[in-house]
């Protein structure tokens, strides 16, 4: 069973830095993008970054770029999302997922397979 198990969300301060953690089993992971998204309260599913298994491409949302980055553990099987610069508007649920497709994309529908998610939250 394919299981993707996310850890590390906590309250931080505007400003702050914070690593979350996908630990993923039960799947190939090579030909698989790993990704994160978030979901604030009232919003929907919003892309935040990915990487490519097959390649190690990475994406990033407009609205975390150069303040986020993604990364991979192949060993672990395990991807970070690491988090500085946090802003209030950061606030949500983060999941972490994964799309069987070798390409980066930002669709919710195309990730086949979640996390639980772990909350982040940031305060003014």
């Amino acid at each position: 069973q394919v299981q993707l198990v996310e850890s590390g969300g906590r309250l931080v301060q505007a400003g702050g830095s914070l690593r979350v953690s996908c630990a993923a089993s039960g799947l190939t992971f090579s030909g698989y993008t790993m990704g994160w998204f978030r979901q604030a309260p009232g919003k929907e599913r919003e892309f935040v970054t990915a990487v490519s298994w097959i390649g190690g491409k990475t994406y990033y949302a407009d609205s975390v770029k150069g303040r986020f980055t993604i990364s991979r553990d192949n060993a672990k099987n395990t991807v970070y999302l690491q988090m500085n610069s946090l802003k209030p508007e950061d606030t949500a649920v983060y999941y972490c997922a994964a799309d069987a497709d070798s390409l980066i994309r930002t669709t919710p529908a195309n990730y086949a397979y979640w996390g639980q998610g772990t909350q982040v939250s940031v305060s003014s």
